[in-house]
């Protein structure tokens, strides 16, 4: 055996927890032995692998190198466990799960739940996140995005769609009468921060020519519960997905705005890096989701 794997699994650890007392506590071994495991390995190397500060650690250029390295390497070897155990059809080692709250809370949790009890052996890990950051930076093995991807260099799985609506609250209706939809233009709109152009969108009618609104953003928000709350207070209109406005719309609490020009249908996109060959635990669970996710 090589002499230095149990130290490079500790550097491993340091970077995935994000210090050296956490990576101590997940291998079972105090904070010093880390700190000497990872100090061996930089004189070993003669090259600094980890920057130490008040505020935590960062990668140095060649630590991030030898991190990306090693990574996949000890990738290959989980890969090696999973297919024995594919045989018992158990999945082992770490997922790392993000979506946004609002759509994890209500579709994916429930199906991870599922996920679980089919594969006891395995450990998930999951966040609530409505950005699209650095996979690899964040150590994220599947991201469930919504709506349109602008980043091309990453990997990607449809698993659905969804629909989308115009929607106000009949007490800022009586306020704002709309009588067309060139109207929206000049209104207060609740913007979604995470979309690139949220108030900028394509009215298309059956039999009418398309319409673009560019509405203006009064305020914004990255959390779709929260524009929810904000459009039924009075504040404006606000572009909404079907799943989160259905019950407002039963009730009378929100109102459709133009349902004669349907928005297009948003995707549900699972999102993995580009940089290794996707692992089984991953394409097991994209599989479960395209058999399980109903919206």
């Amino acid at each position: 055996m090589h002499p230095h794997l149990n130290r490079i699994q500790t550097f491993l650890a340091v970077v995935e927890c994000g210090s050296f007392t956490r990576a101590a506590e997940r291998l079972f071994i105090s904070k010093a032995v880390a700190s000497i495991h990872v100090k061996v390995l930089e004189e070993a190397l003669n090259v600094p692998l980890l920057i130490r500060n008040t505020r935590g650690i960062a990668l140095t250029e060649a630590g991030n190198a030898f991190y990306q390295d090693f990574k996949a390497i000890f990738d290959n070897i989980q890969n090696a466990f999973d297919h024995v155990a594919e045989r018992h059809h158990s999945l082992t080692g770490k997922l790392r799960l993000t979506s946004t709250a609002e759509f994890g809370e209500k579709f994916l949790l429930p199906l991870i739940s599922q996920f679980c009890s089919l594969h006891p052996q395995l450990e998930i890990s999951y966040f609530a996140d409505s950005a699209l950051n650095d996979l690899i930076t964040e150590r994220i093995d599947l991201a469930i995005r919504l709506g349109t991807l602008n980043d091309s260099s990453l990997r990607s799985r449809r698993l659905g769609s969804y629909g989308i609506q115009l929607v106000a609250a009949p007490v800022w209706l009586k306020q704002n009468p709309i009588a067309k939809p060139t109207d929206l233009n000049k209104v207060n709109w609740i913007a979604n921060s995470n979309l690139q152009h949220p108030t900028q969108w394509e009215l298309k009618h059956p039999t009418y020519p398309a319409l673009t609104i560019r509405g203006k953003a009064k305020y914004i928000s990255n959390s779709p519960s929260a524009i929810r709350a904000l459009v039924i207070s009075g504040l404006g209109v606000a572009v909404l997905p079907d799943w989160i406005i259905d019950a407002d719309l039963k009730s009378g609490k929100l109102v459709p705005l133009f349902p004669e020009y349907p928005l297009p249908q948003q995707d549900i996109t699972a999102i993995f890096p580009n940089n290794a060959q996707l692992q089984r635990k991953s394409r097991v669970f994209i599989d479960y989701l395209l058999e399980n996710l109903t919206l």
